[in-house]
């Protein structure tokens, strides 16, 4: 259970990272997903606040991982911010960027896992794999585990569970399990299990004559970052490392940029409130800060600042083992591309 039970989804999260300061303090931390007026962006400036060892950000476009550098200066030029460019869809700029990560500390405290892709269009990785999950999950999936060696060495010398993996989630899981026998959506046959629930409306659903719903594809990677959340922390909560995995509220983004006016107005229908990028990070910082969450045994998923329970689908530790050893295959070298 979280520390303060009063905080939701109106709570800022400047007010969360000044509660918790002491745990940012001296922190070496890592971001993806870092680009201007983005979350992300909102993560940095408001960790920056409060004197981490270093801010590593990263992400795709150069340009604007320096702009919100700049930005974090701006807030505290004391602040160390670093820059990786980092293609979370290329498995080979992964491990490029995790090694260049590699040569910039020598311990990570925290690693915030905040990029996100969702596109309506059936579109593929550099390796194979369907966009959504191969970028969301598999790509996370590979960078965190390429980072595992540097945040087992940070939690040797802190607290045991103050070292977090923090894994950006949505509500979205509610629409798809992972399809572990068509995570591409090539239109194979999917057992009931793996079928989106009855009460999915029609429109999210893949349409007759198509293989590909995008909307099923940001489910299936979403209820896919809570079920890596479990695996991790089942894994390596004994090292002193564990995981979360967060819903931040409905935020206006550019998420959504790919999709249709159509699509656009119904996800705008979805949300009774929208927050504010501050008050969307609040529940990010919850689960990278509070130290109450060192030791606490119930569960993985955060919403509105507290510990829920996630779909039954996305809690399931047999899941979670069987994400995990699809996601070591998909990052042996060959991708989705040995299995087509």
């Amino acid at each position: 259970m979280a520390t303060h039970k009063d905080w939701d989804k109106y709570t800022n999260g400047s007010e969360v990272a000044n509660t918790f300061a002491d745990s940012v303090k001296g922190k070496n931390i890592v971001i993806t997903g870092v680009s201007p007026k983005s979350l992300g962006e909102t993560l940095a400036t408001i960790l920056a606040s409060h004197s981490p060892a270093s801010l590593i950000l990263a992400s795709r476009t150069e340009s604007k991982l320096e702009a919100v550098a700049n930005a974090v200066r701006e807030i505290n030029p004391r602040c160390v911010v670093k820059i990786v460019v980092l293609d979370l869809s290329s498995q080979k700029s992964i491990r490029t960027a995790a090694a260049e990560i590699s040569n910039l500390v020598d311990h990570i405290d925290l690693l915030i896992n905040n990029a996100a892709v969702m596109t309506p269009h059936h579109k593929r990785t550099a390796e194979g794999i369907e966009l959504q999950f191969g970028t969301g999950h598999i790509g996370h999936f590979l960078l965190t585990t390429e980072l595992l060696p540097l945040l087992t060495k940070a939690a040797k010398s802190a607290p045991s569970g103050a070292v977090r993996v923090v894994n950006v989630t949505s509500q979205g899981h509610r629409l798809s399990p992972v399809r572990f026998h068509d995570y591409n959506f090539e239109g194979k046959d999917v057992p009931d299990e793996e079928k989106p629930p009855s009460w999915v409306p029609e429109h999210f659903q893949t349409k007759p004559g198509k293989t590909y719903s995008g909307f099923l594809a940001y489910g299936q990677v979403k209820t896919a970052n809570i079920l890596f959340s479990l695996g991790l922390t089942e894994r390596f909560e004994k090292e002193g490392v564990r995981s979360f995995a967060v819903h931040p509220g409905s935020i206006h983004t550019d998420l959504s940029r790919n999709l249709s006016p159509e699509d656009e107005a119904i996800i705008e229908n979805t949300a009774g409130f929208w927050s504010s990028h501050d008050q969307g990070t609040s529940t990010i910082l919850v689960a990278a800060l509070d130290p109450a969450l060192n030791t606490s045994s119930g569960g993985v998923f955060l919403s509105d600042c507290q510990v829920i329970d996630a779909m039954p689908h996305a809690s399931d530790p047999k899941a979670a083992e069987r994400l995990w050893g699809l996601s070591e295959e998909l990052i042996d070298g060959k991708g989705a591309n040995a299995f087509l």
